[in-house]
């Protein structure tokens, strides 16, 4: 299998997002070919990753991809792997899915592939390395190749801080100063998405040039190892019709690029089109609203006429995930209080008026049998949602949970974002 590492840390905010855009081109401008990847349910770091280096991101969960589908995303080749991990290294959900726990500590015992550590080491200097050597002990079948110091204040500090490594066995194979200008800027479902970032390749660049200035970046590719294949590449999921008319733009921009690809390779024709430019959705067998952020546009959107009537023309079933399926509700209120009327298909009513986290693994089981794995990720409340339900839905850990989605006549919609299909 190819060549791959794992950027990981203790925690969230420790830096590895800055840090994998930095290596991406660093690595991309070496003449690396190099395939991004992104453990765990994320749609917006994998579009920052192919804006680094031109190259398709695809996720990586071991909850929620069965072992074919997991060994299909590691079949995509390229020089040298490297993976993005989400939140601590070892975080993951109390009880097992399909090959996993969902920790990125998964990925690197599945593949093989050596976790580089970013560490944040605010505040502290030889008890870096402690925390650092917990980490590499932790698990037999993780192997840690080295850490990159962040946020280092001073020559005194990296100093301190690489004496307690070298105490541990751990090699540094860099140490990047503080610095409060490198950042990318979020808002409540994480990084505001690449294709709204107001000068996204000037900050990229910069990226690089910092850490190819304070980076071994020869150490790095020399850590990288060709990990084992965690499976054979097995079945795609299947695509929802032959034609699918999908709703592409800054509101509706939260599908996954493997279930695309899968759609395509099976020989399904994508139509995209986009509501804010208020475009009906073409002809089609179905119609398909992802997720986004329906919410910072609902005043654009109520206004879409030719797109709301376009979609309650539509001929063919419509299924909306997160954000669509808001849209294809009664009413959307945002923030400030306002009532948005959308395309009225199902009863839903949601508000972002008293937002509340709603986050987790989802399986779901519809009335056919069909067993789904993904994952629900909103700050919005529901006001009603009168239709039928869609599916059973449970978290990670079975408990039933009230966001079953809906369904009236040929529409519905869902919470749930699908990753895949499970026996």
């Amino acid at each position: 299998m190819t060549p791959g590492l794992i950027v990981s840390a203790p925690r969230s905010g420790a830096g590895k997002t800055t840090v994998m855009l930095g290596l991406l081109r660093c690595l991309a401008e070496d003449g690396v070919a190099v395939q991004p990847y992104k453990c765990g349910p994320d749609y917006i770091d994998p579009a920052f990753h192919r804006a680094a280096c031109g190259r398709e991101s695809f996720n990586l969960d071991t909850w929620a991809m069965p072992p074919g589908v997991l060994g299909t995303q590691l079949a995509r080749g390229g020089e040298m792997a490297l993976a993005e991990g989400s939140m601590g290294l070892f975080d993951g959900v109390a009880v097992k899915g399909a090959t996993g726990t969902g920790a990125s500590a998964d990925i690197a015992a599945l593949t093989g592939w050596p976790v580089v550590l970013v560490l944040d080491v605010s505040g502290q200097a030889q008890t870096a390395a402690a925390l650092a050597l917990g980490m590499a002990r932790f698990r037999a079948d993780v192997q840690v190749a080295g850490v990159i110091l962040n946020r280092v204040a001073s020559p005194r500090h990296e100093r301190l801080c690489r004496l307690g490594m070298e105490a541990v066995g751990l090699p540094v194979l860099g140490a990047l100063p503080r610095r409060g200008d490198l950042t990318i800027a979020e808002r409540h479902l994480g990084l505001v998405q690449a294709v709204e970032h107001p000068d996204l390749e000037a900050a990229v660049a910069q990226y690089a040039g910092f850490l190819r200035a304070h980076v071994d970046l020869s150490a790095l590719k020399a850590a990288a190892v060709a990990g084992r294949a965690a499976s054979a590449p097995g079945a795609l999921p299947r695509p929802p019709g032959q034609r699918i008319a999908l709703a592409r733009d800054a509101a509706f921009s939260f599908v996954y690029p493997h279930l695309l690809d899968a759609w395509r390779a099976q020989g399904a024709e994508i139509l995209p089109f986009s509501p804010l430019a208020d475009e009906p959705p073409p002809e089609a067998d179905i119609c398909w609203l992802p997720g986004g952020y329906p919410e910072l546009h609902a005043g654009r959107i109520a206004s879409a006429q030719c797109f709301l009537n376009g979609l309650r023309g539509f001929r063919g079933p419509i299924h909306g995930e997160c954000g669509g399926y808001m849209v294809l509700g009664e009413a959307l209120v945002d923030a400030e209080g306002t009532r948005h009327p959308m395309a009225g298909l199902l009863g839903l009513v949601t508000s972002y008026e008293k937002r509340r986290m709603h986050l987790g693994y989802r399986l779901a089981e519809r009335p056919d049998g069909t067993r789904l794995r993904g994952h629900e990720f909103h700050y919005s409340t529901i006001l009603a949602q009168p239709d039928a339900p869609l599916a059973r839905v449970t978290d990670a850990e079975d408990v039933p949970v009230p966001e079953t989605g809906s369904r009236r006549g040929r529409v519905s919609g869902t919470f749930f974002h699908l990753i895949a299909e499970v026996p």
